[in-house]
Formats: structure tokens, sequence, C-alpha cells
């Protein structure tokens, strides 16, 4: 069988532990048999981001804005047990915190839907897709531990020598102290990233902050969003008949809980680390959620939304069998391919894709699944299949 050709490459980002067996498993018997894979490759494993300084990361994010699409396996984000672990030079920032900062870009995580795996929430029928700002607040802090009694102050010097200050707190003994900014730039391009997503998949967009509480963080994050809709989307919206609008974000939840689904909801970082898992979850699990960072600029990076399965890693180590689900893995490089085809105008690539998904979504609703994904389904007489069984058997349908 001739395989399907591809003109541009991807970037390809490995990564760690379980997530980087499933990679291999993937590339082996669901894409290499069938595409003739052109990628440029970067190994984000956790070894290689010590032995190049965290230089490698930095290389990869770049080669995405060189070449507008990527695909990325999970990665460790070291803490103070996994540096003596790895024997690290130092604690490593998170990989896709670096690549989301040099990309400037929205993070958006949708469910993927499958019948028999039924949300909690039984009103939800359609999709809610999580946009996040992948920029500072809380990811960008500053923490002090007070050790007793003193005064915590706010204080911005501008480069014409103005001085801002507040007083945040006049300690009366130990406490905590935290700083966090956001810049207007950033905020801009979340809400230009959010507003073109909603064209591009013809999705209502709704937004929410805490602006009631946070008179001057918050809702300047309210005011740049609706500047930018009045100014550059209104129009394209009206046309499309989508609508966006923005609520607080204790109705947002209220609404979201009692909704069908169907639509983008965008929120600060923080927000949207917190909700993607809570949408996740409700919908079946993390490891059937697609992730995408997308920037202003046109450029893609997807991800499977689901950390490194260190617990099974382990267990493959010491030569036991796993039934790790590989599903927002298969959906990352999916989701590439599609893309790619798509700005070099391959529809084969894109058909591709498509099947490959269709494959998969048949193999879990045809009663073959992982572990995971069996303990939750309403389906009867179902098979669990280990990991590479579990990839052999949508192969086989592919």
């Amino acid at each position: 069988m001739e395989k399907i050709k591809m003109t541009t490459p991807l970037v390809e980002m490995d990564g760690d532990e379980m997530t980087r067996i499933l990679w291999a498993m993937i590339k082996e018997h669901l894409l290499v048999p069938f595409v003739d894979l052109k990628t440029e490759y970067y190994d984000l494993g956790l070894e290689n981001r010590n032995e190049t300084d965290d230089q490698v990361t930095v290389d990869a994010a770049n080669a995405t804005k060189k070449y507008g699409v990527a695909v990325k396996c999970a990665t460790i984000t070291p803490n103070a047990a996994r540096v003596e672990e790895y024997h690290l030079k130092e604690m490593w920032k998170s990989p896709n915190g670096t690549i989301r900062g040099i990309l400037d870009g929205t993070v958006f995580r949708a469910p993927i839907l499958v019948k028999g795996i039924e949300p909690c929430v039984r009103q939800w029928k359609k999709p809610i897709t999580i946009a996040r700002h992948a920029y500072g607040d809380v990811y960008k802090n500053t923490e002090i531990k007070v050790p007793g009694k003193g005064k915590g102050i706010l204080r911005f010097e501008g480069e014409d020598g103005s001085v801002i200050e507040e007083t945040i707190q006049e300690f009366k003994g130990p406490g905590i102290l935290q700083g966090i900014h956001n810049t207007e730039d950033s905020i801009k391009s979340f809400a230009r990233s959010c507003f073109t997503y909603a064209l591009s998949t013809k999705q209502e967009l709704w937004f929410s902050t805490k602006d009631t509480i946070s008179k001057k963080y918050d809702h300047t994050f309210k005011d740049i969003f609706e500047e930018v809709y009045e100014q550059e989307f209104r129009a394209e919206f009206e046309k499309a008949g989508i609508t966006y609008f923005y609520t607080l974000i204790d109705d947002a939840v209220a609404r979201v809980m009692k909704s069908e689904g169907g639509f983008i909801w965008a929120l600060k970082n923080y927000d949207g680390d917190v909700m993607s898992d809570m949408v996740s979850s409700a919908y079946g699990s993390l490891a059937m959620m697609t992730s995408v960072l997308v920037s202003p600029a046109g450029i893609y990076e997807y991800e499977a939304a689901h950390g490194t399965v260190q617990r099974h890693y382990y267990k493959h180590l010491k030569g036991e069998e796993t039934s790790t689900n590989s599903v927002a893995t298969i959906f990352a490089w999916t989701g590439a391919l599609r893309k790619r085809g798509e700005l070099d105008r391959l529809p084969e690539l894109c058909a591709f894709a498509d099947r490959l998904e269709s494959a998969t979504i048949r193999t879990i609703e045809e009663g073959e699944m992982t572990g995971d994904l069996a303990r939750i389904t309403s389906a009867k007489d179902v098979k669990v299949l280990n990991s590479e069984e579990f990839i052999k058997a949508i192969a086989k349908r592919l």
C-alpha cells in the first residue's frame, strides 16, 4: 500500500514515562504503516531536558513557530522528589508553561464523546470546550513566607520614576504573601484566540471572571474581552449566528451544570486549569480529552490533557501488564495531522486523521477498551485490553 504523503514536517515532542511508551506504540501500529511521517523530533523526556539545561524545550517551541503545527507527548514537571529520582541539576520548569509562554497561546480542551461513557451531569449532550488562558496569574507568581510582624506592600516603579504603592496587609504575626501579574498584550491575545476559535468551530463563547471582587485585575480581563469583541469580532459573530457573553464565574458554573453543552467556556489560567479537570472528569476521564494550544498567529500545538501515568510506568518497568488509556494521545496525533493536512491542502491526510479517530471510538463502542473505561461504561460484556492490545485493536479496525 502506498503511504499517505506529507509535504511539511510536524514538530514532534517526545515525553516521559508511560505516555512515552504509548507514543512509540502509536507510531508503530497506527501511523507509520499508513503515513509517510515527516517530523522534526525533539526529546522532551526529563533526562534530555536536564542534559540540555532545558534548551531542548525552547528549541521545540521555536520550531513550532517555524512550522506552525506540533504534537506533544505528556511530560514530567519535576518536584523535589523528581529532582532526587532523576538526579536533576535543578527543578526545571513545566515544559508546557515554557512552550505556552513562547507561543503566547490559549489552551482549548474538549471531551471525546463515546456511546456507553455517559457524562455524570445528565443534561450534558454536547462537548463543553474549556479555553484556558495560558499565561501569568498564579503560574508566574512571586511568594513570601512572612516570618512575623510587619507590613506587606505592593509597589510598582515606573520607567519615568513614578511610584504606585498600596499596603496589602499589616501583619501582626507570621503569614504569607503572593504577587501575581498579567499583561494587556497577553490578555488581548487570549481574547482574539478565543473569538477566532469560536468562529472556526461555530460555537457560542462564554467568558467569566470574578470582577465584582477583583475590581482591577479581573475587571481588566472583562474590559479587554468586551473591547476586542466590539472592535474586531461582533460583525463576524452576528454573521455566523453565534453569540458571546460575559458573566460572573459563580453564575457561569451554575449555568454550565444546567446546560446541554456545545459551547466554549473561556477562563483565566487557574480557573481553566481547575474547570478543565472538572469537565473532563464529569464527561468520563482526562484520558478522553483533546487539548490544543492555539496562538493568535495561527500556530497549533496538540497534546494529551493528562500526565505521564507514573503508576503504570512503574508497573511496566517491573514487567507487569498495564491497561493504559491512549485515546487522548492518539487524538493529539490526529489533531496535528489534520491541521497539517488543512494547512498544506492534503485532503487524504485529513481523511486519515478522521478515520483513525473513528476507528478509536468504534473500538470502544464495540466493547474493547482499557480498564479505566471498563470501570465507568454502561456497556455490557466489555473486554478489557492491555495497553498494546488496545492500540492493536484500533489498528485492526483502521
